[in-house]
């Protein structure tokens, strides 16, 4: 029994192996580091000498806890009783009947009761066989641990190495419960309600992980962010500044240590149930002391950093707004990138607000975001120290130099245009008129792709050749992947606020995560022409001279042929990369918080004297 933090659930199970008809076993409760007090409620079991218990001293992982019993079992046949599952009485008898029936069998499975009321005679409908339903015959194999790899994909830890010693047979009967609930291993593995970072938080992981899910794409933080870890840390600046980083970091997270490497000591403090996305510490990267969060208040009263730079996104609010009004006597900066809509919708619109008209000093995502904030909160920009600054942009050193030829420029000669992430505003029926252009799109993310298997379909159907679909690309691969590519898109949309600032919306006030990618590879931004609206994209786009902007499909047909255009256009994109990276930004940033130190007294004075929300 592998258990961690179902101090819960592990009464019932227990119970159900103490019912079972075959009486002969022998029980090893491995306690994976639990927070809870799994060990008091197991003790109450431990007079029935059959179960041990052994505690680790921390989370090492599944496939590790699995291994720890495995090394103490002395039975020729091994069963798996997660402690949120149930036996039903005959389970255990029923099994081994099945594997003594069967010699050649190295594993007997049961059929299973699921979802509270489903059942299944034996395999669960899309998933591999869970532990629950299985028994067995004993070997030296072992399971995946988590430095090998971390993934919900059963088969993968340990099932298809158990293959090479024998068929599976099932028995037929449903004897055991797979029981559903938001706690479970592999919902928390899971995009898009689980993902690696709520993976990480829940299971207090300290280390980087090779983590692949059945609907996710391979993230190896091992092998990416082996160098950053690997290198000593950056010696204090004589001037240099205690930062506690908080809330979540978002994309491209590994952004941060540009600050420590200008000798900035960096710590974190992190939001609970963060999303796939928020990303949350302890950082695979390292550098980043890490705040206890059981015990935030007193840890923040004791560290007193310099400025607390809270972010990013919607979901960090509620926990943000707590820490603004907590600790007394430290400069506070809210840094908010994406979501105020969201925050209307969710009903945290009053922390939001209290965030901006209380904070030191606040940061928004782009001049167009700050201007809209203060048809909100009027006079806000101009009340205390702000700054503009998009929140997700990545760090320099991904942004290689080495570009790769372009597809247009052998074959048929045809255009090629990439999409990273989402088609959004690219209906089925638009690829059909870029096929009709000779235009490609390229659309990138497996995961992403599963997502959208209809629009798939329907696009293939209209322009069989012309889209093509692949893996997602990590930061190391951006420049040598995209830069074949002749253009890239943004958000496909026709602005409708016919420049008047309250009407605009999320796709007018934002700065997709994906600029950077295209930035890195030297692609100009395809966009919509939006004269006369105001639309972040399109006015930096415009300032940079990075854009292609087109009225119509054949307009953008029309612009993509012309090479000589074309190839000056590329040219000014890849002059202005670094304008997409954090580092360049730094130094302005550094600035803007000692402003904000300098300028905190009479705000900290007001924030902690209001009520709150």
């Amino acid at each position: 029994m592998p258990t961690y933090g179902q101090c819960h659930f592990i009464r019932r199970a227990l119970d159900s192996l103490l019912a079972q008809s075959l009486d002969a076993w022998e029980a090893i409760v491995i306690d994976d580091g639990s927070p809870d007090d799994t060990g008091g409620v197991v003790a109450s079991f431990l007079p029935d000498p059959r179960i041990r218990y052994r505690r680790l001293p921390h989370n090492t992982g599944l496939g590790n806890a699995l291994n720890c019993a495995l090394d103490l079992a002395r039975a020729p046949l091994i069963a798996c009783l997660p402690s949120d599952d149930v036996f039903y009485r005959d389970h255990l008898a029923s099994l081994c009947a099945t594997l003594h029936a069967h010699p050649g069998a190295a594993l007997a499975y049961a059929g299973a009761r699921h979802h509270y009321n489903r059942e299944a005679d034996g395999l669960i409908p899309g998933t591999a066989l869970q532990l629950v339903q299985c028994m067995y015959r004993r070997s030296e194999l072992r399971w995946a641990d988590r430095d090998e790899l971390e993934s919900d994909d059963l088969e993968r830890l340990f099932w298809s190495r158990l293959r090479t010693q024998g068929s599976f047979t099932g028995s037929g009967r449903v004897t055991c419960e797979w029981t559903s609930h938001p706690a479970q291993r592999h919902k928390l593995m899971q995009e898009p309600e689980g993902g690696i970072n709520p993976f990480r938080q829940h299971y207090r992981v300290r280390e980087p992980l090779r983590f692949h899910t059945t609907v996710g794409n391979l993230i190896d933080e091992v092998a990416q962010y082996r160098a950053m870890r690997a290198r000593p840390p950056t010696p204090a600046a004589a001037d240099g500044l205690n930062i506690l980083l908080a809330g979540e970091l978002a994309y491209n997270a590994d952004r941060v240590l540009a600050l420590e490497e200008r000798g900035h000591t960096l710590h974190g403090l992190w939001m609970r149930a963060p999303y796939w996305y928020n990303t949350v510490g302890p950082l695979p990267f390292g550098h980043v002391r890490e705040l206890p969060f059981g015990r935030w208040r007193e840890a923040v009263a004791q560290l007193r950093p310099d400025v607390i730079h809270a972010q990013l996104n919607w979901q960090a609010v509620p926990f943000c707004h707590q820490l603004m009004l907590a600790p007394p006597g430290v400069p506070f900066v809210w840094h908010f990138k994406e979501g105020p809509f969201i925050c209307l919708e969710k009903g945290t619109w009053p922390q939001l607000l209290e965030l901006f008209e209380l904070a030191d000093g606040c940061i928004f995502s782009s001049p167009e975001m700050r201007d809209w904030f203060d048809t909100v909160l009027p006079g806000l920009s101009t009340s205390k120290p702000c700054h503009v600054l998009d929140g997700d942009l990545p760090k320099a050193s991904w942004f290689g130099e080495a570009r790769t030829p372009l597809l247009s420029a052998v074959g048929e000669g045809e255009c090629h245009t990439v999409v990273p992430g989402r088609p959004i505003g690219l209906h089925p029926h638009t690829v059909g008129e870029l096929a009709a252009q000779g235009i490609h799109l390229h659309f990138y993310g497996d995961f992403t792709q599963g997502q959208w298997r209809q629009w798939i379909a329907d696009a293939r159907k209209l322009a069989p050749r012309h889209l093509h679909l692949h893996a997602n690309v990590d930061q190391s691969r951006w420049v040598e992947e995209f830069s074949r590519y002749d253009a890239g898109w943004l958000h496909a949309f026709a602005s409708t606020n016919g420049g008047e600032l309250r009407r605009a919306n999320w796709d007018d006030l934002n700065y997709p995560a994906r600029m950077a990618t295209l930035a890195a590879a030297g692609l100009p931004m395809i966009q919509r022409n939006n004269e006369g609206a105001i639309v972040a994209t399109q006015s930096l786009s415009r300032r940079l001279g990075t854009g292609l902007f087109y009225d119509s499909i054949a307009h953008l047909g029309a612009l993509l042929r012309d090479r000589p255009r074309m190839d000056a256009l590329r040219e000014q994109a890849w002059s202005q990369r670094a304008q997409f990276t954090f580092d360049a930004h730094v130094p302005e940033l550094l600035t803007f918080f000692r402003r904000v130190v300098e300028a905190a007294g009479a705000h900290q004075a007001r924030r902690h004297g209001a009520p709150v929300s």
